[in-house]
């Protein structure tokens, strides 16, 4: 083995034990140090330790659903579109066409949202 290999794994493996190490201090130190105050409305499986009413009749709304649904749509598109800005500027043409194409399909389906009138709230 090279040195080079050795000194760079030899400090992975030091940061690793330093990050479990403090991790594992913190949680001891909060478990010492933490007050203990048990009562029954804290056993209960919601655990803000408000007692649950019955659900309500209306339940969640299909809005809410679609607007996390097109978030991560578009939040997962910023993930691909910031490396491709760095790499374009080193690849090929080609890959300005593919992320083109990408990109036109992303639109496509914001426009027939916004048609069907998910984006509105109504």
């Amino acid at each position: 083995m090279t040195h080079e290999f050795t000194a760079t794994w030899l400090t992975v493996v030091i940061a690793a034990v330093v990050g479990v190490v403090g991790i594992s201090g913190l949680f001891a130190i909060s478990f010492l140090v933490a007050p203990r105050r048990p009562s029954d409305r804290k056993a209960i499986f919601y655990e803000s330790g408000i007692i649950p009413g019955p659900m309500p009749r209306g339940g969640l709304q299909i809005r809410y659903y679609i607007f996390a649904l097109l978030f991560l749509i578009f939040d997962v598109e910023s993930v691909f579109v910031f490396p491709w800005a760095v790499v374009f500027l080193r690849s090929a043409p080609s890959v300005f066409y593919v992320m083109v194409a990408f990109l036109a399909i992303l639109m496509f389906g914001l426009i027939y949202e916004w048609r069907k009138g998910a984006l509105s709230w109504r």
